[in-house]
């Protein structure tokens, strides 16, 4: 066949993912575009895969045109199609033979491609396929700019791994520690909204610093899957504890919740923007080796701004803790962790779930009739203004539950009282042991004495 010579690259079309845009602008001028029918057949199967033209790929592929042939960028027809989201022609190719993965000369593939330019059916029949994702979403172009967060995968070791809570993180090794490791669903790669709030969840992240909430230590965004490191709590979370343990002692639930109420009020004086964490739950609250609590696991989907108002539904947090404004898609704010934060502390007092009866779609119903949790432990359990607290942090109005900020002076005050009377009961038994122990002694030395005296008058 007599071919025109013409450079063996394909430049028309949607280029690849991974080709910094001085690159592109290259690609796309000239070399043979204006004149498909004379170019090297090889190039040609590009051409028609473009185009979408089956029966003309069919017909090269016939002639014995190989269907994994590259061009000079190392690209192939599947890159093409994938990247125009031709489903039908990317499963002709892959029907004659085509490799699922190939690499073009900035490491992109078919799949990546095809994520980048968010061709969903392309997607689902490349990893039907066998595709595996190359690249994150995350991925940047040029390595000065890497996050500082960065951490390279293969320093995670997740040999003997195991599930920590909920089974959404992992157990794992990483420089001589363990730490738990959060990997991101598949669904994260073609959602645009997910890795937003994945990118703005690891930049708050990365500025906390305070001991009632988890210390995240890097993530892995620059290949797939995608990954969140937090040190890890081997005491497990509160969800367990209060299984173990059940009703807590009131000195006891108060303490513990100064420390959630600590890390809440910190997360909701977050400059500029206050950080609502919405999934505020038993589970979502780890225990350190002192016995204290953090709060933990900012999901994808929950981790937002003020600004940033969107509605949750049960799949994605737990319905039992959920204020009622946020089930009527109602607007909201930083006060429905304090809602949460409610249920949580009387949960720690009675020893059982809110609504422990019912099931868990059932519970949101009844907060939005005006239902609360009933009291049902003794009255002096919830003394020195417990309960008055409770029912101000699960009010049906949002403006009159109290800030974060406000809590904790409450519960300090209520921690003093326990404190005090606790201190009233024991010093009273202590004197009555210890003026015992001196009336013993001093028995003890008249009897000494006594012995003495008649060993005397004998001698």
């Amino acid at each position: 066949m007599d071919v025109k010579t013409t450079p063996l690259r394909f430049t028309l079309g949607k280029q690849s993912s991974l080709a910094p845009e001085c690159e592109w602008e290259k690609l796309v001028v000239g070399e043979g575009e204006d004149d498909p029918e004379g170019i090297d057949p090889r190039v040609k199967l590009m051409y028609l895969a473009n185009e979408a033209d089956l029966d003309g790929v069919k017909e090269l592929l016939d002639s014995g045109i190989d269907v994994n042939f590259k061009d000079i960028d190392d690209r192939t027809a599947l890159h093409v199609a994938a990247c125009q989201g031709l489903t039908d022609v990317v499963s002709l190719l892959l029907e004659r033979g085509a490799d699922v993965d190939p690499k073009d000369r900035w490491g992109s593939t078919p799949l990546a491609d095809a994520i980048y330019y968010k061709h969903n059916d392309v997607i689902k029949l490349l990893e039907k396929r066998g595709a595996k994702p190359l690249m994150a979403p995350m991925h940047v172009r040029y390595a000065r700019e890497v996050p500082e967060y960065e951490i390279d995968p293969k320093e995670l070791d997740f040999t003997d791994s195991v599930e920590i809570t909920k089974g959404t993180y992992r157990i794992a090794s990483w420089r001589g520690i363990q730490v738990a490791v959060k990997r991101l669903g598949e669904e994260v790669l073609i959602d645009e909204d997910k890795v937003k709030a994945f990118r703005d969840e690891l930049e708050f992240l990365q500025k906390i610093r305070h001991p009632n909430v988890v210390q995240f230590l890097g993530a892995v965004t620059q290949s797939s899957p995608m990954m969140i490191v937090t040190e890890y709590l081997p005491k497990g979370d509160l969800c367990a504890f209060l299984k173990r343990k059940g009703a807590l002692r009131p000195t006891t639930a108060v303490r513990l919740a100064l420390d959630i109420a600590r890390g809440m009020s910190y997360l909701h004086e977050n400059k500029p923007e206050a950080i609502i964490h919405r999934d505020l739950e038993p589970s979502n609250i780890l225990r350190d080796d002192s016995g204290h609590l953090k709060v933990a696991d900012f999901g994808v989907s929950k981790l937002l701004t003020v600004k940033e108002d969107k509605p949750l539904i049960c799949q994605d947090t737990s319905c039992r803790y959920i204020a009622p404004e946020v089930s009527k898609n109602e607007e909201y704010d930083t006060k429905v962790d304090v809602f949460s934060f409610a249920l949580i502390l009387q949960e720690m007092i009675e020893g059982c779930p809110p609504f422990s009866a019912k099931k868990d779609k059932e519970v949101p119903k009844a907060y939005v009739e005006k239902e609360r949790p009933p009291f049902r432990a003794p009255p002096k359990l919830y003394g020195h203004g417990l309960r008055e607290l409770i029912e101000e942090c699960w009010n049906e109005n949002p403006a009159k539950r109290p800030a974060f900020r406000q809590i904790i002076l409450r519960l300090e005050s209520i921690h003093n009282s326990l404190g005090h009377k606790r201190r009233w009961k024991v010093r009273p038994l202590k004197c009555f042991q210890n003026i015992e122990a001196m009336l013993r002694k001093d028995r003890s030395g008249r009897g000494s004495r006594s012995r003495s005296s008649r060993s005397t008058s004998s001698i």
